[in-house]
Formats: C-alpha cells, sequence, structure tokens
C-alpha cells in the first residue's frame, strides 16, 4: 500500500500556491505489444528494464499497457498514449513474421505510408551478406513509416525506429536495452528522482495513521509503504523525490516516527551522496 502524493509539478514558493516548477517533469508511456504477453506465454521484463532507466534520467514513467497483436488495439494505444505523455515506448511486433503488425500500426496512427527503406535494406544486406538469408519474410524487418528516424540494433541489426515522440524496439529483453542505449541519448530528461528507504519492524496498519500525516507534511516527496514477512513482520518505508533537502527532510520525519511507535532499530538505504 502507497501514499504517494508528488505531483508532476511542485508548487513554487515565490510563484504563489498551485504555481508550477519552472523545471517540468517529462513523462512516458509503455506500450507491450503481443500475445505472448497477454496469454502468459512470455514474462515481460522490459518495462522493469526501461523504469529503472528513465527514472535514472529524470522522466517519470506514468503508463503502461499491454495489447494484442492487432493494429486496431496497436492504433488505438499509440494515440492516446502519444497525445499525453513527452515520450512513448514500444516494445515487440517487429520481426519478420505475419503476426509483427506493429510498424504498420504505427505508420497507421501517424497517417503516414509505410515501405522498404533503403538505408533499412543496408542494413541486413551487409548482416546477412550473400547467404541467401535475406528472403522476403525478414525483409519486412525493413519497412519503416515514412519520416521515421531509425533506431540502431547493435545485437541482431534489424532497426527499429522513432517517429514523432514513439519509439518503436524489439521486444526480446537483451535487443530492447540494446536500442534503448541507442534512443537516451535523444532524451532530454529532468532532474533525477532520489530514493530512502528504512527498513523498520513495524505493521503496516499501525503506522497508516502516522504515515499519512508525514505524506499531508511533505507534498514535494512521494512516500510508500511496503510490508513485508521474511525475518519477521515490518514495513519498508521508501521517500522519492528531485530536491535532496525535501527528501531528507521528510526522511527525518520518517525515522522518528518510526521511533516513536516502538522501532528498536532502523535499516536505511539512502541514496548515493552523488545523486
Amino acid at each position: 500500500m502507497t501514499a504517494d502524493h508528488a505531483p508532476e509539478h511542485v508548487p513554487d514558493p515565490a510563484a504563489g500556491d498551485g504555481a508550477p516548477s519552472p523545471a517540468r517533469v517529462p513523462t512516458a508511456a509503455m506500450i507491450v505489444i503481443g500475445d505472448e504477453i497477454l496469454s502468459g506465454r512470455t514474462r515481460d521484463s522490459n518495462m522493469h528494464h526501461l523504469a529503472r532507466e528513465l527514472t535514472a534520467m529524470g522522466v517519470a514513467l506514468r503508463e503502461a499497457r499491454v495489447v494484442p497483436d492487432e493494429r486496431a488495439a496497436i492504433v488505438a494505444a499509440v494515440n492516446a498514449l502519444r497525445a499525453a505523455h513527452d515520450h512513448v515506448f514500444t516494445s515487440g511486433g517487429i520481426g519478420p513474421t505475419h503476426d509483427d503488425v506493429t510498424a504498420d500500426a504505427v505508420a497507421e496512427a501517424f497517417g503516414v505510408p509505410i515501405d522498404v527503406r533503403e538505408d533499412a535494406r543496408a542494413i541486413l544486406e551487409a548482416y546477412y551478406g550473400d547467404s541467401g538469408a535475406l528472403n522476403a519474410a525478414r525483409l519486412r524487418m525493413a519497412r519503416i513509416p515514412e519520416g521515421a528516424v531509425l533506431i540502431p540494433n547493435p545485437i541482431s541489426q534489424a532497426p527499429g525506429f522513432q517517429i514523432g515522440n514513439v519509439y518503436v524496439m524489439a521486444g526480446v529483453p537483451d535487443i530492447f536495452a540494446a536500442m534503448l542505449e541507442e534512443v537516451k541519448p535523444r532524451i532530454v530528461g529532468g532532474p533525477p528522482v532520489l530514493s530512502h528507504a528504512l527498513r523498520a519492524p513495524l505493521a503496516e496498519g499501525d503506522i497508516a495513521d502516522a504515515l499519512a500525516e508525514a505524506a499531508r507534511a511533505h507534498p514535494q516527496v512521494s512516500i510508500g509503504s511496503y510490508p513485508f514477512y521474511r525475518g519477521g513482520l515490518g514495513t519498508t518505508l521508501v521517500a522519492r523525490a528531485r530536491d535532496r533537502a525535501a527528501l531528507e527532510a521528510a526522511v527525518r520525519d520518517l525515522r522518528e516516527m518510526c521511533a516513536r511507535l516502538g522501532a528498536a532499530r532502523i535499516e536505511e538505504t539512502p541514496p548515493p551522496e552523488g545523486a
């Protein structure tokens, strides 16, 4: 259970109540594409990786959707999320088989044609050489929407692409991660999120009221509570903020709260000093 209260715009006391912070936090969404994910046949790990990388860059991953290999579902998700967020990342559905329809769906969402593009074809020709392995099915991976910019794939070479604020990448985790490394220099982030965890032998239900009070006292800090049972009943409190001073003030109050409620010991994991 969490008590998350941090808005995307932190009030600026110098500008009056409710004024947005000059440094707006960029937001992102992810679309995980594939029947194999929805059926339980394949476990997605790309969202976890993306969330960690974006958080470190100061970009807030605000939404994630899992959709089937259906053009209409992909088009709807792309159009909804690209209008609501600064960045949209897709994973899956850009391979050589008949059910890899992501590229076509993204082209439809942007209202542009799609065809084999010569720079993408050249990448595949260089990779497969004269072996004859670059058949019609594999050539599908060179179909790129008009106006898109290629995303290099240093592992299996078949490129992804960026069109507008949408980044279309492979579903294979190693390839997704490699493509994300290629994309990261294109993304302008905000201040990184700092995190401080406190682990205390207190039941979540016993601290709920005091925790809510602490959250109200520190509106610039997101405070979450996560119960644990290994080694005894307890709760891990995680405070997150983009401002170190605000974070430290909240952590002091949480530490005092735990002691006041009877925690004999508190284990802490502070943010790195250089963060």
